[in-house]
């Protein structure tokens, strides 16, 4: 027996099946398909708001973002609490600027009574002062009675003129929501010298104080009282209150402001969506009606045709992903179905011969007239009957092999263990024959992942092919070695070896290359099935002979070889 030398194995890159393509690449006999989809494409419009729920979900979602961010920014009202801030201590300051004038206008060497009016004229003080619009001021003396009142000269608006008819109706709408959700107001409504009496005690004690109510007409008003001081001691108080519903009309302003840029952010989003829309919704309409059309027409049995999928892989993100995916699933199931079509018409030609040889042998019994013509004939039939019991069982495995190796969980197992268990068994088998069974596997574990059972019968049918080849005094040898990220289990026989035309043809169902003597004994699908379970678990299987080195190929060749690489 001749070693083999190891046999070098490069890494080959593997192939994204699922990239391989049947839409625009495959060109259907059936122009009916191209038909149909380019006018559910055409009735589709560019964004077909009412044929497209996801196109609706995007658009609604995004105002909906939009709407509830508005309505929080109307809802905490922070330019509000600001502008009562500004307001109050604008108030505040211009009363006490007030009191400081009743204060430098009181002489210093005389008796001061603003009740009298003795040492100041009030009106005089007050006609210059400058009061803003619709602004009150009263003066108080330490007996809380009103000495005078004046109001600042009507002016423009700090807001007017500005609104739109958008905003008045987004305006109208929040202040009715408002209304029904905000906690009802006090019921309570006074005018501004009602507002100003309020605070007297308060002021008259030597502190500035400072009030809000609602003013009859529905307005906020805003007061402050602060004490006039002369030598330590209050003289009466001074009292201001803002115009009625003035920080109401900037609030409102400032509300119109921000609806007005909520509709033109709302028109941008609305924009956007529909570009977004029509980026992702459409797509995935044409996905789907190309998917329907093919189901449509092989429910009705009519043109049924090849599901064209519409090629959307230059697309790099998860929709062009999908696209390729599903062509690739599009593709896998037509090779399925021209695989199994295939299958059927093998298994029909292959067992046509059997029962043909059947037919012939009990056609030729009735006319035999001789015992040993009869008995001929009865092996035949015999030899025929377990040709097709074998045939069949192997058909049957074969059918069943793609759903079982799904349904079966892989593990992890060590692979040199279960050939050592293979080699001492079929080892036996092969001295019986006078065939020398020779096994060189590594020391250490090698660990792989799979179906233990389902990688034992690849080489366990690898072993018995190459013992049934090999004649008394012949010899086989398995041998094993660990390649970086792979392993290789190696089979290998003295035998005749395998025709070169033959070396692509052994894989293929019912195939078989056999010498005369064992014809009819094999159904010639071992190989084929052994090729199946290799490649699910992501490895290679092939066949060779083995040569001296640099040997004319055309010499007589001293084995085969089967080599099997599985990954690690």
């Amino acid at each position: 027996m001749t070693v083999a030398r190891q046999i070098p194995v490069e890494d080959t890159p593997p192939t994204r099946k699922g990239e391989v393509l049947v839409g625009d690449d495959w060109v259907s006999p059936d122009a009916q398909a191209d038909a149909d989809w380019r006018s559910v494409r055409g009735r589709r419009g560019i964004v077909a708001l009412n044929r497209s729920p996801l196109a609706r979900k995007i658009i609604i979602f995004n105002m909906m973002a939009l709407v509830i961010l508005v309505s929080g920014v109307l809802y905490m009202n922070p330019f509000r609490d600001s502008l009562v801030q500004q307001r109050e201590k604008g108030l505040v300051a211009e009363a006490r600027l007030i009191s400081n004038v009743f204060e430098a206008r009181m002489p210093g060497n005389q008796a001061v009574d603003l009740a009298t009016g003795t040492g100041i004229d009030i009106d005089k003080v007050l006609d210059q002062v400058d009061l803003g619009p619709g602004v009150e001021i009263f003066v108080f003396d330490t007996y809380g009675g009103l000495l005078t009142k004046a109001i600042g000269a009507a002016g423009e608006p700090a807001a007017s003129g500005r609104s739109t008819v958008i905003t008045d109706f987004l305006n109208l709408i929040w202040e009715g929501v408002s209304g029904v959700l905000a906690p009802p107001e006090s019921a309570t409504k006074v005018d501004g010298e009602a507002l100003a009496r309020d605070l007297y005690a308060a002021a008259r004690s030597g502190e500035t104080a400072v009030n809000t109510a609602k003013a009859p007409q529905g307005g906020t008003l805003f007061s402050v009282a602060t004490p006039i001081w002369r030598a330590g001691e209050v003289l009466g108080v001074v009292a201001l209150t803002s115009a009625a519903g003035e920080i109401d009309g900037l609030v409102r302003y400032e509300r119109e402001q921000v609806l007005q840029m909520f509709v033109i952010a709302l028109l941008v989003s609305i924009g956007l969506s529909l570009v977004l829309a029509s980026t992702i919704a459409n797509p995935l309409s044409d996905l789907a009606a190309a998917a329907e059309l093919g189901r449509d027409r092989d429910a009705r049995k009519m043109a049924p045709g090849r599901v064209r999928i519409p090629d959307l892989t230059a697309r790099p993100d998860e929709i062009g992903r999908l696209s390729v995916a599903m062509r690739g699933m599009v593709a896998a199931l037509y090779d399925r179905i021209d695989a199994n079509e295939q299958f059927a018409a093998d298994v029909a030609h292959e067992i046509k011969n059997p029962l043909a040889s059947l037919r012939s042998a009990v056609g030729t019994m009735r006319v035999a007239k001789r015992d040993d013509q009869r008995e001929r004939l009865l092996e035949v039939i015999e030899h025929d009957v377990r040709r097709l019991d074998r045939l069949v069982s192997d058909i049957s495995n074969a059918s069943r092999l793609d759903s079982e190796l799904v349904k079966e969980e892989e593990e992890e197992f060590n692979l040199l263990k279960t050939l050592s268990n293979l080699s001492e068994y079929l080892g036996a088998q092969a001295s019986e024959k006078g065939v020398d069974f020779i096994t060189d596997l590594p020391s250490e574990p090698i660990i792989i992942r799979g179906l233990e059972a389902r990688l034992a019968q690849v080489f366990v049918n690898l072993i018995t092919n190459a013992v049934s080849f090999c004649d008394e005094g012949d010899a086989v040898r398995v041998w094993a070695r660990r390649r970086e990220n792979r392993v290789l289990v190696v089979v290998e026989d003295t035998g005749p070896g395998i025709p070169e035309a033959a070396l692509q043809k052994v894989f293929k169902r019912f195939y078989s290359e056999r010498p005369v003597g064992q014809f009819g004994n094999h159904s010639g699908l071992g190989l084929a099935i052994s090729k199946q379970i290799v490649e699910a678990h992501g490895g290679v299987i092939w066949a060779e002979n083995i040569r001296p080195t640099h040997a004319d190929i055309t010499s007589e060749p001293l084995g085969a070889r089967f080599v099997v690489g599985l990954p690690i």
